[in-house]
Formats: structure tokens, C-alpha cells, sequence
């Protein structure tokens, strides 16, 4: 079989349709929209258009299917999440090929996406039989206290596009696993691995209705009736901060529980006792994951004055070695940003930084090719008025921007909005402590340049979000808390 045959084997393979109730079905007025490969900017296919009646639909069989959920035996939701994990692994190439196409990222660190993906239902499987609860005696021993753990309810879960396949198993994984029915929407430029996600879900024994997967080009229409109907009664969404503080003013009005996991503007910190080639593989981790677009991705790099000009000429040398092409290609190591706006986001803020006084190292511009390449970049000299020493750049750019002491780098890391994830390498285990503990974020990656793991609480503080996703807790975020006093006992 050849690559064309392969590609376009994946791409048939995928229902096409919205899934509501168990059944797949075209949207009622007909409409489709186009997905687009972003490394050559032709279309794969088109996807059923879900306009606000379908959604409607799929919450109407989301309530419907609540109470019999809610009521399937813990052991047996783990036992679907666990069939869901087992799939995903044995589907891991056509998978990953099929969100290659879709969004851009090379094949390779598309299947690392997949077997990341997995792990949640695996994670969350385990967690579906230890929701506990509790007993106890009342202090002045009149009464006892029963606590009871519920699931919330009708959730509606939307995805973004840069990690189609993990941003939905990590919200779906706790929502299985606590009860509740779902209703997804994934993002317009990459609903083929969220319809692929739902059938293998389907396979696994999810009951019809819990699950319902709503892909649409009109995101406001679909998902406010949706929040304001009183039915669902809990959002999760992972997406810009623009958008999430939309979401939660129309979450308002029925006091919904939300999840949001946000926009970031992740600071990386090297002081001058770091192990410098340990700082920047970290670097090459934090910055180029997901092309550089992630939230969690290094945006702004503070290196210690003495060291900064030889960090930024190794992290030159690093990026330089990059291939850039299709994701399809062998040994390609970075795909296209997703699409022409991305691009040229990306461009304007070089071109800021450079027009501020910069200076390019490595790249600058884009790739060669129909799709929107971006080629990896780095910028040494930064000012820190530059626009994206403040903006989320979401591409391979990493602008060094040197400091001389420690309060100096805390206060610039710290100068943002957002509070998702930062970065520090430094060998002095009394600085990593304090440093680690003055960073306003919510998570900090300690000589470490990933911070991902399905066992984790993920998730930040200030515009970056509210709630976490994964560890312990993620399971949290889909139960209520009930309290039963007894008295006469």
C-alpha cells in the first residue's frame, strides 16, 4: 500500500456524521464543512456542520441517558475506559496518521499524542473505583454524617485543535469514570480525531446517549443554548482565554461547574549554575512539543546574563538541525502551523521583536512549501517590550531575554496575566525550592522541560484556568459532594 493509499484509507474510515444517541446522523439542515490538511492546504473531507437543533438533540440524549449512567455499577465504566485504552493502543499508527493529516504534527510525535491519550482512559479507569465518600459522628455525638459522592451530571466538553486526541480522552476519561453523559464538540480544524475517538468508544461498550460528538463551524450557536439550558450542568473547555471568559459569563446564568484550561505564557528560567546541556534539551522539550503549539509551550526565555549568549548559540545550533516538511515525510521533525492565520500571528510578533531591536539567530520566516510553515526560529537580545514577551506566540519561536539576578527573573516570569506552567533549571536545590515556590503558576517543570502526565493534576492559576485535569483530582471536577445528616441514631 502506498502513503496516498494509506492516508486516504484512515481519512475513509472515519464517520463523517454527528454522533447523537448513539447513532450517526447528518446535520438536519444538510451542512457540511471542509477539514483541511495543513501541510498542503487541500481538503481531506467534509464533515457534518452541527447547527443548533443538533446540539439540542444531543443534550436532549445526554439527559435522557444520565440517570441509567449514573447507575452503571463503577467497576463496569472502568472496564469501558479500560477496552477504550487497550484500542487506542492497537489503533496507535492509524491514529496517528490520521491526526497528522488533520492538524500537522509529525507521525512520530502524533503517536507519542496517542499512547499519552490512552493513558488517561488506563488513569481513569483505575479511578472509577475509588470514589469515596464517608461516615463519621457528629462532634457532640447526636447525629452521624454520611457524605456521598455523585456525578455532577450532563457535561458538555470542548476540545482545541492542537492535541485533538488527548484533550479529549483527558475530559472524557474523568467523565466516564465519575457517571456523567457527555456532549463534545472538538474544534473545527480537527474533528476527524474526535468522530475516531467516539467510534472506538462505541467498540469499547460506552451505552448509547452518553456520548454524543457535535462538530460544527458555529461554535457561539451550538454550545450557549447548550450552557444556558439548565439540563447540562458542567463545562470543561481548553481553548483561549478570550473564549473561556466568554463561556464562563454564559455559564453564569446557570451557575454551571467549570473546568477552563486557558491560554499561557510560559516563562523559562536558566540560571547560570544550571547544567547548560540539560537546559537545553529542556528547552527543545518546552519550546517545541506540538510545533511550539501548546499552552504549555516555553514562550519567553530568561537566561542568566553570563550564560545567555552561549545558551541562545546552542538553541540555535539545536533548532537549525530541524527538519521541516510534511508530517508524513520520513524523518520530518516539524509540520506546519495549523493554518494562515497561526502563520502569520507568528511572523508579526518576529517581526516586532526584530523591528524592537532583536536579533535572528536561526530562522525568521516561513518554510518552503503549499502549507504554513513556520521555520523554527530563535531571537537572542530581546527587549522586553517586545509583543511577545506578552503574547502567546503558539509557533517555533524561543526569544532569549537575559537577567542578572534572581528577583529580576522572578518579577519578569512573573509580569503576565496568565499562570499555567514555567520552567526553571538551576543545580542550586535551595534556589530550585524558593524559585519554585515564588513562580505564579500552576505548575513548574524543575529541570524538566515536559510537565504532561495523565497522573498529574494539570491545570493553572490567574487567566490560564480554573479546576485540573488528570491525577487525582481530575475526577473531582465531574462529582458533587452530597451530605446526609442522620439523626435519632
Amino acid at each position: 500500500m502506498t502513503v496516498a493509499d494509506a492516508e486516504t484509507r484512515v481519512v475513509e474510515q472515519v464517520s463523517k456524521r454527528l454522533l447523537i444517541g448513539g447513532r450517526w446522523q447528518d446535520a438536519k439542515n444538510g451542512a457540511t464543512f471542509k477539514v483541511e490538511d495543513p501541510s498542503t492546504g487541500s481538503v481531506l473531507c467534509e464533515v457534518a456542520d452541527a447547527a443548533p437543533e443538533d446540539a439540542m438533540l444531543a443534550l436532549d440524549a445526554a439527559a435522557e441517558a444520565q440517570p441509567s449512567w449514573a447507575r452503571h455499577a463503577p467497576r463496569d465504566r472502568g472496564e469501558i475506559l479500560r477496552r477504550g485504552y487497550e484500542l487506542l493502543m492497537e489503533r496507535q499508527d492509524d491514529l496517528a496518521l490520521l491526526m497528522t493529516l488533520e492538524m500537522g504534527k509529525p507521525v512520530a510525535e502524533a503517536k507519542g499524542e496517542i499512547a499519552y491519550a490512552a493513558e488517561f482512559f488506563r488513569w481513569f479507569s483505575e479511578e472509577a473505583v475509588r470514589i469515596e465518600g464517608g461516615y463519621s459522628l457528629s462532634p457532640n455525638g447526636q447525629a452521624r454524617f454520611l457524605i456521598m459522592r455523585q456525578p455532577v451530571g450532563p457535561s458538555m466538553l470542548i476540545t482545541p485543535w492542537n492535541f485533538p486526541m488527548a484533550m479529549g480522552t483527558r475530559k472524557i476519561g474523568p467523565a466516564i469514570a465519575a457517571g456523567c453523559t457527555m456532549v463534545l464538540k472538538p474544534a473545527q480544524q480537527t474533528p476527524l480525531s474526535a468522530l475516531a475517538l467516539a467510534d472506538i468508544l462505541r467498540e469499547a461498550g460506552l451505552p448509547d446517549g452518553v456520548l454524543s460528538v457535535v462538530p460544527t463551524t458555529d461554535a457561539g450557536g451550538v454550545t450557549e443554548p447548550l450552557l444556558r439550558d439548565g439540563r447540562i450542568r458542567k463545562l470543561s473547555f481548553t481553548g483561549s482565554t478570550q473564549v473561556g471568559r466568554t463561556l464562563l459569563e454564559q455559564s453564569a446564568a446557570q451557575v454551571l461547574r467549570t473546568s477552563m484550561e486557558l491560554g499561557g505564557n510560559a516563562p523559562f528560567l536558566v540560571f547560570d549554575d544550571a547544567d547548560l546541556d540539560a537546559a537545553v534539551d529542556g528547552a527543545m522539550q518546552a519550546k517545541m512539543r506540538n510545533i511550539g503549539e501548546a499552552c504549555t509551550a516555553a514562550n519567553r526565555f530568561y537566561v542568566q546574563a553570563d550564560i545567555a549568549p552561549e545558551f541562545a548559540r546552542r538553541l540555535g545550533e539545536r533548532m537549525s538541525e530541524l527538519r521541516l516538511g510534511r508530517g508524513t515525510e520520513q524523518g520530518v521533525q516539524v509540520g506546519p502551523l495549523i493554518d494562515a492565520k497561526a502563520r502569520e500571528k507568528v511572523q508579526s510578533l518576529v517581526d516586532d521583536a526584530v523591528g524592537r531591536g532583536a536579533s535572528v539567530l536561526v530562522g525568521g520566516g516561513p518554510g518552503e512549501g503549499d502549507g504554513y510553515f513556520y521555520r523554527p526560529t530563535v531571537l537572542s537580545d530581546v527587549p522586553k517590550e517586545s509583543e511577545l514577551s506578552s503574547t502567546e506566540i503558539f509557533g517555533p519561536v524561543a526569544p532569549v531575554i537575559s537577567f542578572e539576578t534572581e528577583e529580576e527573573a522572578l518579577a519578569a516570569a512573573n509580569d503576565t496575566e496568565y499562570g499555567l506552567v514555567s520552567y526553571v533549571f538551576t543545580e542550586n536545590l535551595k534556589r530550585a525550592l524558593r524559585v519554585s515556590e515564588e513562580l505564579e503558576t500552576g505548575m513548574v517543570g524543575l529541570n524538566q522541560g515536559i510537565v504532561s502526565n495523565p497522573a498529574a493534576p494539570f491545570g493553572g492559576i490567574k487567566h490560564s484556568g480554573l479546576g485540573r485535569e488528570g491525577g487525582r483530582v481530575g475526577i473531582e471536577e465531574f462529582l458533587e459532594t452530597k451530605y446526609v445528616g442522620i439523626g435519632g441514631v
